[in-house]
């Protein structure tokens, strides 16, 4: 039921300006964690500090960094129904007032996220040591073709997050506090569940946990790909007459445009897979290698499972 959670990591993405939650989501994450992502699940493999990677005095971090509080709480597909005072009656204490709010969900896998002041710790000198980082990475001390680098961690003060399970979710929340009023408690400490219908998941967390990450990916250089890709196509144009020539058999070789079914990822791997023995090196790396911000698509790679 992992994929209820797709719609919030793309917005949540979208709104924060690059942040991705953690998978899963109370998993911690810190810059200089290294990490692939392997059949929907991130996979940490370490962490550059902690193994000596990179050296500590050569890098400088920015640290308590405020992040726009507004973009960081952020719903998709939820109503309010209902927003008001109540009144109930206890034995002891006679009649008291509460405020109450009905959230009502309208499919599987809305949702509603809250937090509050939310920060973050970054690497403030990234150019100074990412091509040190390619040249290890790939060379010197491994041999990764495919990797995730966190440059920067977020935390809040608290986050909730209610996501449906289908379109007949509904929160009912109450709180005793007086100063809300019609105010919204969603994520308030105080507030209480009356009642939960159709919730795949609800949590609320109140300590500082670094849930929240942007990373660098290691990448192929444009160029190499241009002309791996132009190379490929000029190759394939030849495989008709080659084919009538080659086999004893009267194939159907009427050629014509040919355009490589290649992703990114394909054209990537392919690339390095044809180079010649010792072409890839520490001297050659740069040339091969560079670094990309984490985007959606891989945000979409947290819901590609090799069962699907």
């Amino acid at each position: 039921m992992e994929s209820v959670f797709k719609k919030f990591y793309r917005s949540f993405y979208n709104k924060t300006n690059g942040f991705i939650p953690t998978k899963p989501l109370n998993q911690n994450m810190y810059p200089g964690d290294f990490f692939q992502i392997k059949n929907g699940e991130i996979i940490i493999l370490g962490n550059i500090f902690r193994k000596n990677i990179v050296n500590t005095t050569d890098v400088v971090f920015n640290s308590g960094i405020k992040l726009n509080p507004t973009n960081w709480n952020l719903s998709e597909g939820v109503t309010k129904p209902y927003s008001g005072r109540d009144t109930g009656h206890n034995p002891i204490e006679g009649d008291f007032e509460f405020s109450k709010q009905v959230l009502a969900f309208d499919g599987f896998g809305s949702f509603f996220f809250k937090s509050s002041a939310p920060e973050s710790v970054k690497f403030a000198n990234w150019g100074d040591f990412k091509q040190e980082l390619i040249i290890k990475m790939t060379q010197t001390l491994y041999s990764f073709r495919e990797l995730y680098i966190v440059t920067e961690s977020a935390t809040t003060e608290n986050w909730t997050l209610a996501i449906a399970g289908s379109d007949k979710a509904e929160l009912e929340i109450a709180t005793e506090s007086e100063n809300f009023g019609l105010v919204d408690i969603f994520g308030d400490s105080s507030a209480k569940t009356i009642q939960a219908r159709d919730i795949e998941f609800y949590h609320r967390e109140d300590k500082k946990k670094p849930s929240f990450f942007k990373a660098k990916k290691l990448i192929v250089q444009q160029e190499k790909l241009d002309v791996f890709i132009s190379e490929l196509i000029s190759e394939r144009m030849q495989v008709p007459v080659w084919a009538e020539n080659f086999y004893e058999y009267d194939f159907y070789n009427v050629g014509g445009p040919y355009s490589p079914p290649v992703t990114t990822n394909t054209a990537q791997a392919c690339t390095l897979d044809m180079l010649q023995a010792n072409q890839l090196n520490p001297n050659t790396a740069l040339q091969y290698f560079s670094w990309a911000n984490a985007n959606l698509d891989d945000v979409e790679m947290l819901f590609r499972t090799y069962g699907n």
